[in-house]
């Protein structure tokens, strides 16, 4: 994993915060696959970054964007929603998103 690379500011993050169950470990892990990949596709997507996905563990998803439109977009893929619907009944115990506007980015490469 590295730290995504993003354009010059602004540009948009939909953070994705959970902590997961554990249940079904390889259908999650799989889908988390399929959704970058699907994801990586979408229009507007720019990169991602995550942290510890492990069971009982404090999870975070990142996604970065060029406009609010395009996550709004992407929320309502039908492959996207049918996952959405697995991680609230079986994978995630809690979660929470946030959409946020980037407009400063800095640090070291």
């Amino acid at each position: 994993m590295t730290i995504a690379t993003t354009p010059k500011p602004p540009y948009y993050a939909a953070i994705f915060s959970s902590f997961a169950t554990g249940a079904d470990a390889d259908g999650h892990g799989q889908a988390a696959v399929q959704m970058v990949e699907l994801a990586m596709k979408q229009p507007g997507f720019i990169g991602f970054e995550y942290g510890d996905p492990r069971a009982d563990k404090f999870s975070l998803f990142v996604s970065y964007w060029r406009s609010d439109a395009d996550i709004r977009a992407w929320k309502q893929v039908a492959d996207h929603l049918a996952i959405q619907e697995k991680g609230k009944s079986a994978w995630y115990s809690s979660y929470r998103i946030r959409i946020a506007k980037v407009e400063r980015d800095y640090g070291r490469d």
